[in-house]
């Protein structure tokens, strides 16, 4: 779609959206049918314009005039819904084209998601919606609900207004269900809710195109996204880099993390699965908060409606119980959540409030300093507030009695909306009773609370790695390498060639050169040095191993000559008439730590990079990390701190902590290589050899695959 296509169709969204007048067709007086729900619904939120009704059997409502066909509405609706079967759909929205409406709502199912002949039926949805210029909402949705312009166009019953007087939260989902099951939960939290919208199949509109309009709407603050597939990957970043320049969270939930949850995605609306770990690794650098549950999800939009801003620093823990003390160290370390180092002045502060046998450290056990001081919960996260290394606190607390419960609310509420430091209040203790008092106190505040410390720690730690991303994002200049050369070939080029365009971007390999005959090899191996390796080369050659193209570990001339002449003959045997562009001969690396590093130019997402351990381990852990093209040096280090077998890196078992800066630049490298040459399509390197701390690595095999 052109910008100026996409211009005119933004325009029909608004209209759609905004509505300034809307029509039913397929009104109905059966209070169980969908034309009646879709009524009621209007009526039930007050909806302020034009009301039109279609009827066939009709000619008037409860008191308002009904016309047989769409043909007689008035020129210019700006909203229709349809409630007619899906064998008059593409009539119908020929219709609204002809009567200059500005968009359509298709409720009715049974079109690209039921396979071949349904994606026929969408198809002419969506020509009839273009050529007539119509925002085409669906097929095979809910439709959606304006809560701030008081419309509601969904046969989901809506009996309950949230206006809110700061800016609220706004949901799209392709799921119909997961629109409600959101926006009920998030209400239920006393959340200011402004837009949801049930995107289905797409037959023209797209969530990206809701995702657009809401960035610019200036009633909504956070962007709440389920999302079974990204139809436009280019475009969601882009819009999603647009979110974080206005500060303007994004919470996304996307199944498809399993090839089965791929699958169910698709056969619910129609569409085509995407690179799922391109799609985190590039969207979490643009700050989308990514979760991995419904639960996650529900956490975390209160502490970003809240505080938007997140937060960069680490946390403090106070609690009244020395069990959950120790549980949240042990947790904290397991979402990546670090704990703020107390500075001395809040350190001597604490040690005045509390009793001498308690510890001022962070986390803080209380301990039974609540008896004698019923405030100490908030009078103690004040003091950590104030500290400038802390950037957040998790308050978890047990409820106690009735009146305790009451002491803690009104002590935590002050300092909860006067703060912009993010603070979660827990009150322990599950589904056991909290008064009503409590409720009413908490709910009349709006602010964010919870009943479990491992949720709380798991909200935290998303807003706080979001808030380290905005701060990252804003920080970071790349330092890109100068000068690289544009890498000409089609194909898989041979390990040499993929080394010498290596060597050329500064990356380190053994000692070698490709020899054509016997003669240069020992010519070859004297001058580098034995002992030395032989490989085979060939571009179609891509497994050497398995033909018997490799030779390891050539002590003298007459071990060269034999492993020649035996090289030759297995390859031969294994690969008949292929032909070698010579063998490579390399100096012996000494053994070190094997990674894998690479990137590839994904078809929807564009570049990212990976890198993980290698050998053995690349397949069995599938310990790797998927990032993004543009991080800098400490952002990658940061990252394979996160792999599962980072221990190994930082030096186990009484080893030398091996040289993550080397590995990093070496991943800079490859991501200035892909910017260099954009018929590149990946690079593999497989091993990487990784010294100690200070001597660099190695890559001892190397991959590069350019188009055809």
């Amino acid at each position: 779609m052109t910008e100026a296509n996409r211009a005119r169709m933004q325009t029909q969204i608004r209209r759609l959206l905004r509505p300034r007048s809307v029509a039913i067709v397929g009104a109905s007086t059966d209070p169980r049918s969908v034309g009646a729900i879709l009524l009621g619904n209007l009526l039930q939120l007050g909806y302020p314009g034009e009301i039109h009704l279609v009827s066939r059997s009709r000619s008037e409502i409860d008191g308002r005039r009904c016309v047989p066909t769409i043909d007689e509405l008035p020129a210019g609706v700006d909203a229709i819904a349809l409630v007619v079967p899906e064998t008059a759909m593409a009539d119908s929205i020929a219709a609204c084209a002809r009567r200059q409406a500005g968009g359509v709502i298709a409720l009715a199912a049974g079109f690209a998601e039921m396979g071949e002949d349904g994606r026929t039926k969408q198809q002419k949805l969506a020509a009839a919606a273009h050529e007539g210029n119509i925002a085409l909402l669906g097929p095979n949705c809910i439709g959606m609900v304006n809560y701030r312009d008081r419309v509601a166009l969904t046969f989901n019953q809506v009996d309950t207004l949230y206006p809110g007087e700061r800016p609220g939260v706004a949901v799209i989902a392709q799921s119909g269900a997961m629109t409600g099951i959101v926006s009920n939960a998030l209400a239920a939290q006393g959340l200011s809710l402004t837009l949801l919208v049930s995107t289905g199949n797409e037959a023209v509109t797209r969530l990206e195109d809701y995702f657009e309009f809401l960035i610019e709407d200036a009633q909504t603050q956070v962007i709440v996204l389920f999302v079974e597939q990204v139809r436009e990957p280019r475009r969601f970043i882009e819009l999603a880099a647009r979110a974080r320049e206005k500060n303007k969270p994004v919470v996304m939930l996307h199944p498809g993390r399993t090839e089965r949850a791929r699958e169910s995605g698709m056969s619910h609306t129609g569409a085509l699965a995407g690179n799922y770990a391109a799609m985190r690794a590039l969207l979490a650098r643009e700050a989308v908060v990514l979760v991995d549950s419904l639960d996650e999800m529900f956490d975390v939009i209160p502490m970003l409606a809240r505080w938007p801003a997140g937060t960069a620093k680490g946390t403090s823990v106070i609690t009244n119980s020395g069990g959950i003390r120790s549980f949240t160290l042990d947790f904290c370390d397991s979402l990546g959540l670090d704990f703020a180092p107390i500075d001395a002045t809040t350190r001597e502060t604490l040690r005045s409030m509390l009793p001498a046998y308690a510890s001022a450290d962070n986390p803080l056990d209380l301990t039974t300093a609540g008896f004698a001081q019923p405030n100490i919960a908030s009078t103690t996260c004040e003091v950590m507030l104030r500290d400038p290394n802390v950037g957040s606190v998790i308050v978890s607390l047990i409820a106690g009695a009735p009146k305790s419960q009451i002491i803690k609310a009104e002590g935590m509420l002050p300092l909860m909306t006067g703060t912009d430091k993010p603070i979660a209040f827990v009150m322990l203790g599950d589904r056991s009773a909290l008064t009503r008092e409590f409720h009413d106190i908490m709910e009349k505040s709006g602010m964010p609370w919870f009943r479990s410390v491992d949720r709380a720690m798991r909200a935290m730690a998303l807003l706080t790695r979001y808030g380290r991303t905005l701060q990252s994002t804003e920080q970071t200049v790349l330092k890109l390498s100068p000068g690289l050369p544009r890498i000409t070939g089609k194909g898989t080029l041979a390990e040499y060639e993929g080394k010498r365009h290596l060597a050329a971007a500064g990356i380190r390999v053994p000692a070698g050169d490709l020899a054509k005959t016997k003669a240069a090899a020992g010519a070859i191996a004297a001058a580098i040095g034995y002992p030395v390796v032989l490989k085979a080369q060939a571009a179609a050659l891509a497994h050497k191993t398995d033909a018997g193209g490799v030779a390891l570990n050539i002590t003298g001339p007459q071990a060269l000559e034999d492993a020649w002449e035996r090289m030759h003959a297995d390859i031969a045997r294994a690969r008949p008439g292929l032909k070698l562009e010579g063998v490579l001969v390399e100096k012996m690396s000494a053994p070190g730590i094997e990674m894998i590093l690479g990137a590839r130019r994904d078809p929807d997402w564009g570049v990212v990079l990976m890198a993980g351990l290698g050998g053995i381990w690349t397949e069995a852990l599938n310990d790797v990390r998927i990032l993004a093209p543009d991080l800098d040096e400490d952002a990658i280090i940061g990252e394979l701190r996160r792999l599962k077998g980072a221990g190994v890196l930082a030096g186990a078992r009484g080893g030398a902590a091996l040289d993550l800066g080397a590995i990093a630049n070496c991943a800079l490298i490859l991501a200035a290589m892909m910017r260099a040459t954009p018929e590149l399509q990946e690079i593999d390197i497989n091993p990487l050899v990784v010294r100690p701390e200070g001597e660099g690595v190695d890559a001892l095999d190397a991959l590069l695959v350019l188009e055809r």
